[in-house]
């Protein structure tokens, strides 16, 4: 009985279900942030929305006409470790701010930073990372979707988050729900959110609750909680690896300083014109608009098969480029780029190859001229783009013939290539007359120059 005892509790911890043994802390550290009798030491801002203190419990009440609304702490924080319980009705959308800020010279005093998601939707993303008033999602459980579950409706839900150096965790009810390594802000205050309803009457008047908020600030370490294997953590510092990534696997494939392991698609050497490498991002020059006229597209080194590539990209108003793989540069000698199925990055608004092809199989995060990129993590949503100027993440996992394309922690869409519906597919495409199109057993990845400036960072990958 002794030896199952202790393996059901080895198992809840591993699984990140974390148990008594790990919720059995002291309480040596702790202080309260709300003392349950007064909103002392709370401000509210961005909204109009009403807060009020209720039998020992801050309750937020959902307003018409008003953007969202939070209730903040004057005091700013660092690191730390944070918890707190949270009943949420059934048809709102809320969250927790943390090392968020109302700057006076970012859109006008906007409360913007890191959120703790509270979604009672189907999409069930609560535990998720939001970036309020930012870049959007960093962590949506599209990434972990065995955490979907741990919130649960119509009851009280203990949050905690972990901010520690740059690495953010939230768990839920014991369940680690997102992990997120970004080092955008180091500090900032705590906020409980009242979201906007616009005009919705039938949504005024709901109540959001919060109970039992504490934080500890000190000697961290020794209360810290175990990553769950389920949740993967996602790492926004440009050009880095964290020992998570490299006990995965995953390698940089591109340095942030050199030409390393780079060269050109039409010569054994990187091309001495067209792209620029500064302050860790690496950028392919505007020219003319044209297909590899100019620098020319860049291809890796070494080949890959079964693989998983990550990269940010930022593009310009208008722009066109692409990230293609299974290339082999020797196919194409003549006019344009190298050949090979093509993650598509366009600015689906301004550039006219968004409005050719197929049902929209030219634009962005699709594989061009062949599938039309959505949002198969969230269904009827649009395509997660953060916009032109913004740095946006593509994902690319190939397992030999499953490829799927993500954008911003979403999957876009997925195929199986070598298939009579994929042959089916490139036979009523551009790629017709090339023989065996994009069926390779390996090759090398590339980067396009398509005549517009667009940068990339942080090219990571890892072989299976």
């Amino acid at each position: 009985m002794k030896n199952r005892i202790q393996l059901l509790a080895l198992f809840l911890i591993v699984s990140g279900g974390l148990s008594a043994a790990l919720t059995a802390q002291s309480d040596e550290g702790w202080r309260d942030l709300f003392n349950g009798k007064d909103l002392n030491g709370w401000e509210k801002r961005n909204g109009s929305a009403a807060y009020k203190v209720q039998d020992g419990v801050i309750v937020g009440v959902t307003e018409t006409q008003t953007p969202n609304t939070f209730l903040c702490t004057k005091e700013i924080f660092s690191n730390f470790i944070l918890e707190l319980e949270m009943w949420g009705d059934a048809a709102i959308n809320s969250g927790i701010q943390f090392r968020s800020n109302s700057l006076p010279e970012y859109k006008n005093g906007r409360v913007h930073g890191y959120q703790a998601e509270a979604d009672p939707s189907q999409r069930a993303y609560s535990g998720g990372i939001y970036d309020e008033g930012r870049r959007g999602w960093l962590y949506p459980l599209s990434l972990n979707p065995e955490a979907r579950t741990a919130y649960k409706l119509g009851q009280w839900n203990k949050y905690r988050i972990e901010a520690v150096g740059n690495e953010l965790r939230v768990w839920i009810n014991g369940v680690n729900t997102a992990n997120v390594v970004d080092d955008m802000t180091a500090s900032g205050f705590i906020g409980l959110q009242v979201h906007g309803i616009g005009n919705d009457e039938e949504k005024a008047g709901r109540e959001i609750r919060w109970r039992n908020i504490r934080i500890k600030t000190d000697n961290l370490e020794a209360d810290r909680w175990p990553m769950a294997p389920h949740a993967m953590e996602l790492n926004y510092v440009p050009n880095s690896l964290t020992p998570y990534e490299i006990s995965k696997g995953w390698r940089m494939l591109w340095d942030g300083k050199t030409t390393e392991g780079w060269r050109s698609a039409r010569a054994e050497d990187f091309p001495e014109k067209g792209w620029e490498i500064e302050d860790g991002v690496l950028t392919v020059l505007e020219s003319d608009g044209g297909e590899s006229t100019n620098g020319g597209d860049i291809i890796t080194e070494d080949k890959f098969s079964s693989f998983e590539l990550m990269l940010e990209f930022k593009i310009t108003a208008g722009a066109n480029s692409g990230i293609k793989y299974f290339v082999d540069p020797e196919l194409n000698k003549g006019l344009g780029s190298s050949i090979g199925l093509e993650y598509q990055i366009l600015d689906d608004q301004e550039h006219p190859d968004a409005k050719k092809g197929v049902k929209g199989n030219r634009t962005l995060a699709s594989l061009y001229d062949l599938i039309p990129a959505g949002n198969l993590s969230v269904p009827g949503r649009n395509k997660p783009f953060r916009g032109v100027g913004e740095w946006n993440q593509a994902r690319l996992i190939v397992k030999g013939n499953h490829i799927e394309h993500w954008l911003n922690g979403f999957k876009v869409l997925e195929y199986e290539r070598n298939t009579p519906m994929y042959r089916a597919l490139v036979a009523y495409s551009k790629y017709k007359d090339w023989p065996d199109f994009g069926e390779l057993p390996q090759g090398h990845i590339l980067l396009q120059d398509h005549g517009n400036r667009v940068s990339f960072r942080s090219i990571k990958i890892r072989e299976f």
